[in-house]
């Protein structure tokens, strides 16, 4: 009986930004756990070669190429796909960027192209998504925050910045949605070895300091943050609400 709370059979989530890295991983995880996906990206030829990957192995995919950063474009693909194909159950925000530069250095356009992919498409999608929730009068919503919510790093801190205002953004919507039947909770990775840090990994110097500065003394596997992923998005959560759940080996609980 407990398992069936994690079940996610008749379930269909959009998850942004999805055609690699974290966002492809848990879309598979997804799928693992019974629900249909709907892949998001703005590269339409990356979207199609993920979701053929997927049914290959046997999920049921639909993509939805648009500009997470557009709000007009993100309303308009959300309220389509609703008309046309069906209701999105979950939503999981994890379209993101990053730049690294020192802060004295920051380019202003990099600040702003942060500040739309990291949290302006949060709102953007979440928003366009919980309008038909609401009427519905349940929804779940998984926003993709970071081990920059709680700690900065020299060189980036425009996007713990992003990544901050990511859970309080999460909070609001809690507030505001939970009387509706939403739950809208953050996940938030600590150092996974994704393309975005491809950088980081490739740094021999890096990766020691950070085996040694995390407590499980090593970089995050994709695959080991779908468990929390299908918790968030199952009945398993239904009174959680408004929280950020650290998956992150350790790193924030120490010093």
């Amino acid at each position: 009986m407990s398992l069936k709370l994690f079940d996610l059979t008749g379930q269909r989530a959009l998850i942004t930004g999805s055609s690699q890295g974290i966002g492809f991983a848990l879309a598979r995880g997804l799928t693992a756990a019974g629900a249909t996906i709907v892949l998001n990206g703005r590269d339409n030829a990356k979207l199609q070669t993920a979701a053929e990957t997927l049914r290959g192995e046997g999920a049921t995919v639909d993509t939805l190429p648009f500009d997470v950063t557009d709000h007009d474009a993100a309303k308009q693909a959300v309220d389509r796909f609703e008309a046309e194909t069906g209701p999105i159950d979950i939503l999981v925000n994890n379209a993101g960027m990053q730049h690294r530069t020192a802060l004295e250095d920051f380019p202003a356009d990099a600040f702003e192209r942060l500040l739309q992919t990291n949290i302006a498409s949060v709102f953007h999608v979440g928003q366009a998504c919980a309008r038909h929730m609401i009427k519905r009068g349940k929804g779940k919503i998984v926003n993709i925050a970071s081990v920059q919510t709680a700690l900065a790093r020299p060189g980036i801190a425009p996007y713990t910045a992003t990544k901050g205002a990511v859970a309080n953004l999460t909070k609001g919507m809690a507030t505001d949605w939970a009387q509706h039947g939403l739950q809208c909770n953050a996940l938030a990775p600590g150092y996974f070895d994704t393309p975005l840090n491809a950088a980081l990994v490739s740094d021999p110097e890096f990766s020691a300091w950070l085996a040694k500065r995390t407590p499980a003394g090593r970089w995050g596997n994709v695959d080991e943050l779908v468990g929390t992923c299908i918790f968030l998005s199952s009945n398993a959560s239904s009174f959680v609400n408004g929280t950020t759940v650290f998956v992150d080996g350790g790193i924030t609980a120490s010093l």
